[in-house]
C-alpha cells in the first residue's frame, strides 16, 4: 500500500495562492490541519488542503485568481532566509577584514 505524499508549506502556499507566512498563520490559528514530522517540520495532507480551499472559495474568503505580488514574494524570501542573509554579510565582512589586515 503506497503512502500518501504530504505537502510542504511552500506547496500549500502555491495551491492556496497565499504567502508562506499566511499559511503558517492559518496553521497557528488552527484553520488548516497540519502535521509535524519528527516534531519539527510541518506537513499537510492534500485532501485536507483541497477541502479547505473549497470551503474558502465558497465563503468568498479566497479568490481563485489571487496572485502573490512581488512585494509579498520578497517579504517571504526575507522572512524565511534572514539568517542566511545575515550570515552572508557577516562572512563577507570577515573576508574584507582579513584581506585588509594582510
Amino acid at each position: 500500500m503506497p503512502q500518501e505524499k504530504l505537502l510542504t508549506v511552500r506547496e500549500v502556499s502555491i495551491l492556496l495562492h497565499l504567502t508562506e507566512k499566511e499559511v503558517l498563520d492559518l496553521v497557528e490559528k488552527g484553520q488548516i490541519p497540519a502535521y509535524k514530522v519528527a516534531g519539527i517540520y510541518l506537513r499537510f495532507r492534500r485532501n485536507d488542503i483541497e477541502e479547505f480551499k473549497k470551503e474558502r472559495l465558497k465563503s468568498g474568503e479566497l479568490s481563485p485568481q489571487s496572485k502573490i505580488t512581488l512585494k509579498e514574494k520578497i517579504y517571504d524570501f526575507l522572512y524565511f532566509n534572514d539568517f542566511y542573509i545575515f550570515s552572508l554579510f557577516l562572512i563577507i565582512w570577515l573576508i574584507v577584514i582579513i584581506i585588509k589586515s594582510q
